[in-house]
């Protein structure tokens, strides 16, 4: 075993940042997202919107990556991505998905359980004209996930593109880019403790549509 691979078994950490009760819970799992949102934002997190996506395709084979969130409310939570990427394949053959916002300067997760449906074209639509107009002419250049032969291929078509949309200012959102709601089933808010005794409380959809608050053993 090498010196890198002794050092991570030695490495502890001790978390006592905070603590998470029930009596401290918000009544809505998107009020207490809220809060430790803001909370991110106040600590100075670097990209706190920053999630990691889990998604399963129809085989089962599962899959992750870090996207951003562009907007939650009682519905749901968004992201936006290429349609015909990795996820958004695995997305259309099996519309489950897992994010994790790994907060670990706050010693904090929080991870969300959820159908996902897309978003109208109108969302996706406001929400691509509010992109900076390169990051518009990237997301028609790109095919996201699909093996290209070197960078140079992909420098070349953004500048065809770039060429192609002289003279336009708004570059029109390519069909298969667009916005994703993940709708929660769950949502759980997990707080570093001493000695691995973590606190884990869970809102949890039941099945008659009402939403219960249950503790889970660390």
């Amino acid at each position: 075993m090498d010196d890198a691979a002794q050092e991570i078994e030695r490495m502890r950490q001790s978390y006592e940042r905070g603590t998470l009760s029930e009596d401290d819970l918000a009544s809505t799992w998107l009020e207490q997202f809220e809060r430790w949102l803001a909370d991110a934002l106040a600590a100075g997190m670097p990209e706190p919107h920053a999630m990691v996506l889990a998604t399963a395709a129809g085989d089962g084979a599962p899959g992750a990556r870090t996207v951003l969130l562009r907007g939650v409310d009682e519905r749901g939570l968004r992201f936006n991505t290429n349609y015909r990427s990795r996820k958004g394949r695995e997305l259309g053959a099996n519309p489950r998905a897992t994010l994790l916002f790994p907060w670990y300067g706050l010693q904090r997760q929080v991870i969300v359980d959820g159908d996902v449906e897309r978003a109208t074209a109108e969302e996706s639509d406001a929400y691509f004209a509010q992109r900076p107009r390169a990051s518009r002419i990237a997301a028609a250049a790109s095919p996201q996930s699909e093996p290209i032969a070197g960078r140079d291929e992909l420098e070349r078509r953004f500048a065809e593109l770039e060429a192609e949309y002289a003279g336009v200012d708004d570059p029109p959102r390519p069909d298969h880019w667009g916005g994703y709601l993940v709708v929660p089933r769950a949502v759980e808010f997990w707080q570093g403790r001493r000695n691995r005794l973590h606190d884990r409380l869970r809102y949890r959809r039941a099945d008659g549509g009402e939403w219960v608050v249950e503790r889970l053993a660390p």
